[in-house]
């Protein structure tokens, strides 16, 4: 059996939709289904039950999967960077990892994957090498990203990544992510206004090294996540902390326009003034270091932005920006 947690989300159904492809059904999704939509995520997978993440854990420990999991992809998390309530953060994301954690280390024919993620770096200036050895000296700049940092370190202090792997998503966009709020991509939120206005807002740069709309992030589909996930499923025998990401950093202006170019209009973009609350915590470059990911044999080459964008738009979100 696979358990996906945080398999109702958007990496997490869009991993049981390629699961699903590759002939795996004996899924068991965990989740917490909320007021919003993310329920729609489910409708087109394969699986062979539901149970909320409250209930998992509790069975978890009790020993009823004990040698029954084959495979555990932990990517249930609360995602928002902007959350404040610090508590909750803290079980959610770092103490409920913990308590699964420990139940692996009774259970270590399980093969336990992770999602950390990129804001664990914060700003950049330690770079973005993802060596165990460097997890000490990062800072986050978000209660969000602290909370995934945590985890990192405590699997290290511990020893299990050696045996573990831990998987620090860049920024990732596609279908299935309509219920994710303000945490949506840019290229969900801004589909509607660009179709309606026939334009696309960004942020002002308040860095003088960036002009505006020139902030750089490492942009990958989620499809390519994917397969840069399962690749640790089939290749059990390593361990450690990994980035997801292209390897390459483009501006949220090519975003843009590689948005206009889908639908086959000229580039119309304006800068708008950043929320006063987020910058001292923006990130002005990201961008993922895949030195590591190719030295264990992950030569998975992602689409370029143009392809990724073009095919969201046309496929997705022009339709209800689901995947079926």
């Amino acid at each position: 059996m696979i358990v996906v947690t945080g398999g109702a989300g958007f990496i997490g159904s869009v991993l049981v939709w390629r699961l699903n492809q590759l002939g795996y059904n004996e899924i068991l999704i965990v989740d917490h289904l909320g007021k919003n939509d993310k329920w729609k995520n489910l409708v087109s997978l394969s699986f062979i039950d539901y149970i909320d993440k409250d209930e998992f854990i509790l069975r978890l420990e009790k020993g009823e999967f004990d040698n029954k999991i084959e495979v555990l992809f932990h990517l249930g998390a609360c995602s928002s960077t902007t959350e404040k309530d610090a508590r909750y953060l803290i079980e959610n994301n770092y103490k409920y990892s913990v308590r699964i954690a420990t139940w692996w280390q009774s259970n270590k024919k399980t093969r336990f994957i992770y999602a950390s993620s990129a804001a664990t770096y914060g700003n950049g200036e330690k770079g973005y090498s993802d060596d165990e050895r460097m997890l000490p000296v990062l800072r986050p700049l978000n209660i969000y990203g602290y909370s995934k940092h945590l985890f990192d370190l405590y699997a290290y202090k511990k020893g299990w990544l050696k045996e573990i792997v831990g998987l620090k998503y860049f920024n990732v966009f596609g279908p299935n992510e309509n219920h994710k709020g303000e945490m949506r991509s840019l290229i969900n939120k801004s589909y509607p206004h660009l179709i309606e206005k026939g334009e696309i807002l960004l942020f002002e740069s308040y860095n003088e090294k960036y002009l505006h709309g020139e902030q750089k992030r490492d942009f990958i589909y989620v499809k390519d996540a994917v397969e840069i996930t399962l690749f640790f499923m089939e290749h059990n025998n390593i361990g450690g902390i990994f980035n997801v990401g292209t390897g390459v950093a483009r501006s949220w202006n090519d975003l843009a326009k590689a948005m206009f170019e889908a639908i086959g209009r000229k580039p119309n973009i304006k800068y708008i003034p950043m929320p006063e609350d987020i910058r001292d915590k923006y990130q002005y470059f990201t961008q993922a270091d895949v030195k590591k990911l190719k030295s264990v044999g992950c030569n998975y080459s992602c689409r370029s932005l143009e392809v990724t964008v073009k095919e969201y738009i046309a496929e997705y979100l022009s339709k209800d920006g689901f995947l079926y």
